[in-house]
């Protein structure tokens, strides 16, 4: 995965990032910006897993996303 996939859809990703891993705070993912390993490592550091399951938990959130709420975050 491109290390940046997000960026140019951060400010609409945010929110649901929060609703997800709401031990994350306001503050941590203004400053992940859409970068991809950024966001795996704070998983990972904030919840104690490993690599491999903060990137499974990453995917799998994603890939479960409302429909409506892709296309959102895929419109310019």
């Amino acid at each position: 995965m491109a290390n940046k996939p997000f960026a140019g859809k951060w400010n609409k990703l945010k929110g649901e990032i929060k609703m997800k891993w709401g031990d994350l705070t306001n503050d941590e993912i203004d400053k992940l910006e859409g970068e991809h390993d950024v966001i795996i490592g704070k998983i990972q550091e904030r919840y104690n897993l490993s690599d491999e399951e903060a990137e499974a938990q990453f995917n799998t959130w994603y890939n479960s996303l409302d429909p409506l709420i892709i296309e959102r975050i895929n419109m310019n």
